[in-house]
């Protein structure tokens, strides 16, 4: 009997490439399987699922208000419709388990699924969305990336991550990684980023710390996003709106600058690489605690937004780069931290729940 899995993590890139790489850890241990991702027109669905060859379903977007207003109205309307829709997918593909990562593409798959298909629930960020506190009532499995989420019965076994960041090995590939981004050869190198648009205070103190970089040999790798400010020309500075390959930018650094988002986190923790993080300084916090536990464990630092200044950037990451054991020891740290067989638990999870209904 085929194994058939329904994947929600539709909308961003924060719920699509972990979906991804669950159902690429399903894959890898059942060839057979057949994998079906849900999403919407909206976001980055229609661009990348498809490239990474999984079937697209598409249903009516279902966006979620954050604050009361008119768009309540129509919530319960839209909802059915979506609903509607991914019961008929559910059919169609005959679906043993529907896995969802949060967002607007996942209420509509675990009410869809409620009663029908059993659900499992991974949520990426210390504070949990709506759409998995739903979810969640029901589950037959919740999975969390961190401890602490508030969700009934969850299970910690990390973010799942593309193979190509959790198999890296960064001292193999140093070399080449300097060479493709243009970095000197030797010395410390800082790789600096914000996602895609870039993050104004960080592309902010990072110009202002440059002379200080360049006077101590530091290279700076930096992603100031596509709608950001690059610094000025400086030895050793190379700017560049956005960087595809990061498995070469973290072959390429010794430490990072960067917010701390879950994806962010899970991926300079599973390649084992110090940081200092600067979280978001609005919404409701979780950034910060999404870099707790690496921060605890020793092998991060953490500075408030408004802190984040040339001179703050300077004083917590000129002494880190200039030691070569507190380097090492803050990597380890760092890795410890993380969960780089996020995706595989994960997989073993929702197979082993379809088992359990199998076995009734």
């Amino acid at each position: 009997m085929t194994l058939s899995v329904v994947v929600a993590g539709g909308g961003s890139a924060g719920h699509i490439e972990p979906a991804l790489a669950f159902a690429d850890a399903v894959l890898r241990d059942h060839p057979d399987a057949v994998v079906t991702a849900l999403g919407t027109e909206r976001g980055l669905d229609t661009t990348l699922i498809p490239a990474r060859g999984y079937p697209l379903r598409l249903i009516p977007p279902v966006p979620l208000p954050r604050k009361p207003s008119k768009d309540l109205l129509w919530l319960p309307g839209r909802v059915r419709a979506a609903v509607g829709t991914v019961r008929d997918v559910l059919r169609e593909v005959d679906a043993d388990v529907v896995v969802g990562f949060g967002g607007y593409v996942s209420l509509p798959a675990y009410l869809g699924a409620r009663g029908r298909v059993p659900v499992v629930v991974h949520e990426a960020n210390a504070r949990a969305g709506l759409a998995n506190k739903v979810g969640a009532r029901f589950a037959a499995a919740v999975a969390t990336a961190v401890p602490g989420t508030g969700l009934p019965h969850e299970q910690v076994v990390g973010m799942p991550l593309r193979r190509s960041i959790t198999g890296l090995d960064r001292p193999a590939l140093r070399a080449e990684a300097r060479a493709f981004f243009g970095l000197p050869t030797d010395g410390p190198v800082l790789l600096v980023f914000g996602g895609s648009q870039g993050a104004r205070t960080l592309n902010s103190a990072v110009a202002a710390a440059l002379p200080g970089f360049a006077g101590a040999g530091v290279a700076v790798l930096h992603a100031h996003g596509k709608g950001g400010t690059a610094g000025p020309e400086t030895a050793g500075y190379v700017p560049l709106p956005y960087i595809e390959r990061m498995d070469l930018a973290y072959a390429a650094a010794d430490a990072v600058l960067g917010r701390c988002g879950m994806t962010t986190v899970a991926e300079v923790t599973a390649v084992g690489l110090p940081a200092m993080y600067v979280p978001l300084p609005h919404g409701n916090g979780e950034q910060a605690l999404n870099a707790r536990p690496v921060v605890a464990a020793g092998g991060g630092i953490l500075v408030p937004d408004a802190e984040t200044t040339g001179e703050r950037v300077l004083a917590e990451l000129l002494p880190l780069l200039r030691d070569a054991q507190r380097l090492a020891a803050m990597g380890a740290a760092a890795r410890g931290s993380g969960h780089a067989d996020a995706d595989e638990r994960l997989a073993r999870i929702a197979v082993g729940v379809t088992r359990q209904v199998g076995a009734r």
